[in-house]
């Protein structure tokens, strides 16, 4: 059998003709190209977490309204577009007027409207006022082409994200930015069409309160999948990349795609959605041909757990969210919970919606998300959280081979010398430490399961056992065992085929680790 060819992967990549041109793999988003530029409205905006391909969509667009008919060979617009007629692009690009005061967000302003100045080859305008000058773009712009102006305006609200919620400087760099947008709607008799990408929906910027006809199409089910990655295309358009994963695995394909799902899969930004894959995560794990933290690991996410600390989110509540719409795509600078954070920023994501009651549930995605998330927030139990991270790792071959007493020595070993934050006197700290330490032990566990008679602690699935695990606070684990017999547990699992393990645990609070702990093996 011939060996399959390596595949070139855009990580990283957000250029179009790039892409094509150097031939990387490309999953076809050109029919939602045509979709969105053939209609009624020529003002629409998406909001997306970051990585999630906003910038490279941008980037096609543009390809598209300059006309560049050769780099859509192949992809379905090329059966769509009759006339491939060429505008004037005006493109800005946000992402890099991040941390930036009044004065320099204003000068990176008048930078980049300088690049376009020069590229489309009109008038430099010397005027401190950005307005006025974008203005004074898109007019000589049309006036030279004798055509309409396509404005596209990629993370739109970068420059206002790290200060969303600093009283001094949000209002300042506010008003800077609403300035700039104000002349989108008076030039709109010039305008071809408008498109704006971002995070989330700043609502006092002008871009919203002024273009009234702004058509938002994040949550709009005919866009569900314009960003990211869905199994039908992993199937057809990535069939052989599939194939070359499993072979780096050594597992079939089925079993591949399988692993790429629990730990990439699982977004919906409307409903109903198919599932979508991460695709920054997916292009990583099939250009090394292993399965990492790609998109967690690639944004330090402390502004997140700052603000889950400022709400007072414990970690079992950060999923299993039920709201109306309004409450999680709402602009975040007037949030009161941390809940359209979460949404927007890509940490939770639409897992079921209620149309009688109008709710929608939101959870964690996935695997990569959630093991991600409690790693970070360790840091707020223990003062070296490293110690933690390797007794996980430690307990998790353990376990492996059912060694569930050996686990739980290894934890009792380590709970009792690390060395803990200086808040461990307030309620829960400890069953949230355990919590965390029993969802990082993510290829096995599953915590605070539902059953019909109340919640087990946590179910444990190993490729021999199924292990059901009631955690006590200064009690016995006596007692964590009879809780389990008292509420039939096991009759909720007992169609999984595998012998059932009872583990009841102690925790002593006053020594800081596990006080007793009893394995019982259910009679089949």
């Amino acid at each position: 059998m011939k060996p399959l060819e390596p595949r070139k992967y855009p990580v990283g990549i957000q250029v179009f003709s790039m892409i094509r041109n150097e031939h990387y793999l490309y999953v076809d988003k050109t029919e939602y190209v045509y979709r969105m530029t053939h209609a009624n409205s020529k003002y629409m905006f998406l909001s997306r977490p970051r990585r999630f391909g906003k910038s490279l969509l941008t980037d096609t667009l543009q390809c598209y309204f300059e006309g560049r008919k050769e780099l859509f060979e192949g992809l379905a617009i090329e059966k769509l577009e009759t006339e491939w007629t060429e505008y004037p692009v005006l493109h800005f690009d946000m992402s890099m007027g991040k941390h930036l005061d009044e004065k320099a967000l204003i000068r990176y302003l008048q930078s980049i409207l300088q690049d376009n100045e020069i590229r489309q080859g009109t008038q430099a305008r010397e005027t401190e006022d950005v307005n006025v000058r974008l203005k004074d773009l898109i007019m000589d712009t049309y006036a030279k082409y004798n055509k309409e102006v396509v404005v596209l305006i990629d993370e739109y609200d970068a420059p206002l994200l790290d200060v969303m919620h600093e009283d001094e400087n949000l209002p300042k760099l506010r008003n800077v930015m609403r300035n700039f947008y104000s002349p989108l709607k008076a030039c709109g008799k010039y305008l071809r069409y408008v498109f704006l990408t971002g995070i989330t929906k700043f609502s006092q910027l002008s871009i919203f309160s002024e273009l009234n006809n702004i058509e938002n199409i994040s949550m709009d089910t005919a866009y569900a999948a314009i960003c990211g990655i869905i199994e039908e295309e992993m199937r057809t358009q990535m069939d052989i990349d599939m194939e070359l994963l499993a072979d780096k695995l050594g597992t079939g394909k089925e079993e591949a795609m399988e692993r790429l799902k629990e730990n990439y899969d699982g977004y919906h930004f409307a409903w109903p959605s198919p599932d979508i894959y991460n695709p920054y995560s997916l292009l990583g794990a099939l250009n090394k041909g292993k399965l990492e933290s790609f998109w967690f690991g690639s944004g330090t996410p402390t502004y997140l757990i700052e603000m889950l600390n400022k709400y007072q989110v414990i970690p079992q509540a950060i999923g299993g969210r039920q709201c109306e719409a309004s409450d999680f795509d709402a602009p975040t600078e007037r949030m009161t919970d941390i809940t359209p954070l979460l949404y927007q920023s890509g940490y939770l994501t639409i897992k079921d919606y209620s149309p009688f009651s109008e709710l929608y549930l939101l959870d964690i995605p996935n695997k990569e998300v959630r093991i991600g998330l409690m790693k970070s927030l360790l840091a707020n139990y223990v003062k070296r959280p490293a110690e933690l991270r390797t007794l996980v790792g430690q307990m998790a071959e353990r376990i492996h081979f059912d060694d569930m007493d050996g686990a739980l020595r290894l934890m009792q070993t380590v709970l009792s010398t690390v060395p803990y934050c200086e808040n461990t006197r307030y309620e829960g700290h400890y069953q949230q430490m355990l919590y965390l330490i029993f969802t990082l032990l993510g290829n096995f566990s599953d915590v605070e399961v539902r059953t019909p008679t109340g919640r087990v602690d946590v179910v444990m699935r190993t490729h021999s056992t199924l292990y059901i695990i009631e955690l006590k606070l200064d009690k016995s684990a006596a007692e964590a065992l009879r809780q389990i017999d008292l509420k039939q547990y096991p009759e909720r699992f007992a169609l999984c085929g595998l012998p059932v393990v009872k583990v009841g645990i102690n925790f002593d609070t006053e020594r800081h680790t596990l006080e007793s702990w009893e394995i019982r093996t259910e009679q089949g």
